[in-house]
């Protein structure tokens, strides 16, 4: 068993391997799965989560991937470059994303205890119980999107 790593010629980790010609049934499942969480959601706010649960994940490839579709989404430079630090940034976000944002993190990083109640409770003061579950589904899509990248080690420079 072997540690080495090959890069590309920009110094970044060579693919492991294509994941979605391996797995072409899973690949259109997630695919189906990521179009049904998104759903009545505003695309503006799915991408904002999208990113934060990418720079958690430290998921190059989403993050390229998502900051290029919350600008298409109508988000600001600004608001993007606040994101990995949106406590400090408050002003800068509705209480409602805040809360979206919380619920991210709380759902990402799972390990450091669970969702707390006040963080769910939070999120379903902004969000009704269809619009909350939406939610939850956009998170822990994103959350296998960023498994399977940052496993696989796709390349961000081959969007």
């Amino acid at each position: 068993m072997t540690n080495e790593t090959h890069t590309h010629e920009h110094g970044a980790p060579a693919p492991r391997m294509s994941f979605f010609e391996a797995a072409p049934e899973v690949y259109r499942a997630m695919v189906a799965l990521d179009r049904a969480a998104r759903e009545g959601l505003d695309p503006a706010l799915a991408e904002l989560v999208k990113i934060r649960a990418s720079q958690l994940n430290h998921c190059a490839y989403c993050l390229a991937m998502h900051t290029r579709d919350a600008r298409k989404a109508g988000e600001t430079e600004e608001r993007i470059y606040l994101l990995s630090a949106w406590h400090e940034a408050g002003a800068f976000f509705t209480p409602k994303e805040q809360a979206a944002l919380a619920l991210t993190e709380a759902i990402t990083v799972i390990t450091d205890g669970f969702v707390p109640d006040e963080v769910y409770q939070r999120a379903a003061e902004h969000f009704e119980q269809a619009e909350l579950a939406q939610l939850i589904a956009v998170i822990f899509t994103i959350n296998s999107w960023n498994r399977i990248a940052v496993t696989t080690r796709m390349d961000p420079a081959s969007l």
